[in-house]
């Protein structure tokens, strides 16, 4: 059952992550928004990581975790993986930041599409 919540664009569906709030449209949970906007990614630049959302979306988000904070972080911590089943590899890794994915994906720098480079 699809239950509708005040924010346009998120709805809680118990088929779809039994019931986490998501995009309407989408399997994309808030948490994953809430997350990537920690990684100090500005909310205009989380749909060139996240295609399928369109800046609505993704503000409806931000807005919807600001009134439901323990909610969401709750959820962020059920899907927290435990540091010892982390690879070393990975915690090691540096963080992709959207310049280093976009030069990642534009290795000719001259693309012109989501961008002026």
């Amino acid at each position: 059952m699809i239950q509708i919540t005040e924010n346009r664009y998120i709805v809680k569906n118990e088929k779809i992550l039994g019931g986490e709030p998501i995009i309407s449209g989408t399997r994309t949970p808030v948490r994953a928004i809430v997350e990537t906007w920690r990684q100090d990614v500005p909310p205009e630049e989380i749909p060139s990581l996240l295609p399928h959302l369109t800046f609505a979306q993704v503000f409806d988000a931000l807005s919807y975790y600001s009134e439901h904070q323990e909610e969401i972080n709750d959820y962020i911590q059920r899907n927290r993986i435990p540091e010892e089943l982390v690879d070393p590899l990975v915690r090691e890794a540096k963080p992709i930041t959207v310049s280093s994915w976009h030069d990642a994906i534009h290795p000719m720098k001259s693309c012109g599409v989501l961008c002026a480079c």
